[in-house]
């Protein structure tokens, strides 16, 4: 039951608090809620202290706690226990995988149920997790991969470090994909994505998968525009989820370096720029997204910026233009949208664990003994929750 309560909890505290989460930043130009203590509180800090709060969800919600007093009683979610030992990898088998990744690898290994079953690597990309597996619990190991090059250069690796690991080349999304999948079988995924991971859900509940262990990562990775549940308490519940909404439940990262913290920044306010030149060229003031664009353009002049942005929106912009006007009013606007981003994202948390109970739910359903946790600490990656999951 306590799968079905936690839910439920969470559920509750989404809807209490939506007004405060399922908003999109970029659109106000005004505080969205009326809260005189909070935005008398999001006042009074300096634009150093947003950010040092942004990047420390402890602090942040410590900082805000006495408004939102329901997120000091999240469901507990402790980390897994260990079900193997940690290998002892030679650094060969590690070549080529960056340090993060080496280190979420070992870990999500240290926690893969312990059988002797035939693994199957759902969304393998070069089957770096697979050729752990192969190597440090000599198991027999498919990695499935819809990208050839990819099958190619894992098939290579495990040939050359003579590892029992073999490459499927399908798209997991495919009934070529779910034709991988057997009953007597160990189903493995690390970040796979979305539609990505809720196929392997379904499929491995149809062919009645042994074990199923899965970390999932970008949530709105779906075809359809809204969230469809997929557990009967998720279905009952009124909870709509947009795209957008999803998105929020991926935004914690890993502290990024100097530099890519420079660019994002900028990235904030040129985007809030244009969004007022626009507005001033057309006379439409309501927010028009753009679309996702290289970082290393924010390396460079606003101006280039705004000619890409106006191609987007097939506007033409005015030959004089006061750059440093519109830069001044997204640097204004930013000051806003980063405070309300730094509410919205108190519920990050929540809203990733009730997609995770979703999910955890729908694998009860199908009779599986179901374990939630972290697999590894959020310095390492802070998508490190962990479903784990058995059929007797």
């Amino acid at each position: 039951m306590s799968l079905q309560s936690d839910f439920q909890q969470l559920h509750q505290l989404l809807r209490r608090y939506q007004d405060y989460w399922q908003l999109m930043p970029f659109a106000q130009k005004s505080w969205p809620w009326s809260h005189p203590q909070l935005q008398q509180q999001l006042a009074s800090l300096t634009d150093q202290q947003v950010a040092e709060l942004d990047r420390d969800p402890a602090n942040r919600q410590a900082y805000l706690i006495d408004l939102f007093p329901e997120l000091a009683s999240l469901p507990e979610i402790k980390r897994l226990p260990v079900a193997q030992p940690s290998p002892e990898l030679p650094f060969w088998l590690s070549n080529g995988i960056p340090g993060r990744k080496v280190g979420q690898i070992s870990q999500f290994c240290q926690r893969v149920t312990d059988s002797s079953l035939p693994v199957l690597e759902w969304c393998a990309g070069k089957g770096h997790l697979g050729r752990m597996l192969a190597y440090s619990q000599q198991r027999q190991v498919q990695s499935l991969e819809w990208q050839l090059p990819l099958c190619q250069q894992g098939q290579q690796l495990a040939e050359k470090y003579q590892l029992s690991q073999q490459f499927i080349h399908a798209d997991a999304l495919s009934a070529q994909g779910s034709a991988a999948l057997k009953p007597a079988q160990q189903v493995l995924a690390l970040h796979a994505c979305g539609e990505l991971h809720l196929q392997l859900l379904r499929a491995a509940t149809e062919h009645d998968c042994q074990h199923v262990q899965l970390v999932p990562c970008c949530y709105h990775l779906i075809p359809q525009p809204f969230y469809q549940p997929i557990s009967q308490q998720g279905q009952q519940r009124d909870l709509v989820l947009s795209q957008h909404d999803l998105k929020l439940a991926v935004q914690g990262q890993v502290t990024a370096g100097a530099r890519i913290a420079r660019l994002r920044h900028q990235e904030v306010e040129w985007r809030l720029a244009f969004q007022a030149l626009r507005a001033n060229i057309t006379g439409q003031p309501h927010y028009q997204p753009l679309n996702s664009v290289a970082k290393h353009i924010f390396s460079g002049d606003f101006i280039d910026f705004a000619r890409w942005a106006a191609e987007q929106h097939q506007l033409t912009l005015p030959e004089a233009l006061d750059s440093e006007y519109y830069l001044e009013q997204g640097r204004q606007h930013a000051q806003l949208v980063r405070r309300i981003e730094l509410v919205r994202h108190l519920f990050q948390r929540p809203l990733e664990l009730w997609l995770l109970h979703d999910r955890a739910l729908f694998l009860q359903q199908q009779g599986y003994q179901v374990e939630l946790g972290t697999f590894c600490p959020a310095a390492l990656t802070p998508r490190n929750l962990m479903i784990r999951a058995s059929k007797e």
